[in-house]
């Protein structure tokens, strides 16, 4: 098969397009023949430094197709099934293998390219603001990169769930943009500081749950963000810098929490957010949720794809087809 691949380390220009061996199909997995590849912000931080599992290393969490075999011990599929699947590594290729417990079908009313979207950023959004947030109707939330594939998700979840909501971006055209799915107060921190906005959006208050995918220093302002009994949920490094220092000094007496947050995690250990998934599925093929897709390069291209999500142009998810 080909992929897009890297042998070391470094910016989008390590991807190299070769031909690669097929994977292997274990008993308990699917083997997925990739229609979408859905580039997620780990995997731009994984090919910049994570750990290469084998070399010339696969990137890439989720992509979705049909599926083309099915191991032995497999109950939930069938050749021909849609499935978007999601694995630590090996989504940026032709052929995708991956356990059964990590895939999911995409039903009808549900195109493979938004299923191919689905379950890193809508698992995630649900899991910051409901399951580790406990975000409830009448409160407000913060949700940083508003404009990303897990920002859409969450403005449209906290939404109907009754919150404010309030979103950071890079520019006013994408926050007028955020509107349409839920956005009720934008901050465009390019020109503004985000905890004295929130701040004053919230007349001194405070917010009551932060969903802060960008971490470093902006993990900072989320806590000095936060109102009393306040909740902050981190769950990555979009900004791609970490913080040497965190005070949390503050946040004892206020009664605050700070929980840091990994769907991979929940996945290998619940059965939990498995169903949470297949119901978002579900409410995309009713209408009741949208994704975003901002645009699809060619597998091929991988490298310049990552480039444009790491230039923050992008509004909602980048894809790759093969």
């Amino acid at each position: 098969m080909k992929a897009a691949v890297y042998y070391e380390n470094g910016g989008p220009e390590v991807f190299r397009y070769e031909e690669v061996p097929d994977p292997t199909v274990g008993a308990g997995d699917i083997l997925v023949k990739v229609e979408f590849v859905s580039i997620e912000g780990g995997d731009t931080l994984n090919r910049l430094g994570g750990e290469l599992n084998r070399v010339p290393h696969i990137v890439g969490y989720q992509c979705a197709g049909t599926v083309i075999e099915v191991g032995a011990n497999v109950t939930k599929f069938k050749v021909g099934d849609r499935a978007v699947t999601v694995s630590v590594d090996g989504s940026h290729a032709e052929l995708r293998a991956a356990p059964e417990a990590f895939a999911w079908k995409i039903p009808d009313g549900v195109s493979t390219e938004d299923g191919a979207c689905v379950p890193v950023s809508f698992g995630t959004a649900d899991d910051c603001l409901f399951e580790f947030g406990h975000l409830v109707r009448g409160e407000t939330v913060l949700i940083h990169a508003g404009a990303g594939g897990v920002g859409i998700a969450a403005i449209q979840m906290a939404k109907r769930a009754g919150a404010r909501v309030l979103a950071t971006a890079s520019s006013d055209e994408k926050l007028n943009r955020l509107k349409g799915f839920g956005l009720d107060e934008g901050i465009n921190y390019a020109t503004n500081d985000f905890v004295a906005e929130a701040r004053r959006l919230t007349d001194g208050r405070g917010v009551d749950v932060i969903v802060d995918s960008v971490g470093g220093v902006t993990l900072q302002g989320s806590l000095n963000a936060l109102a009393y009994r306040g909740r902050c949920v981190t769950v990555g490094d979009a900004g791609r810098t970490s913080a040497d220092h965190v005070d949390i000094s503050g946040m004892r007496q206020n009664n605050q929490t700070l929980s840091g947050y990994f769907l991979g995690a929940e996945l290998f250990l619940s059965p939990r957010p498995h169903a949470m998934i297949a119901r978002h599925l579900d409410e995309i093929a009713r209408g009741e949720l949208r994704v975003v897709v901002d645009q699809v390069f060619a597998l091929k291209d991988a490298e310049e794809a990552h480039r444009y999500i790491e230039s923050r142009q992008s509004f909602g998810r980048v894809l790759l087809a093969p």
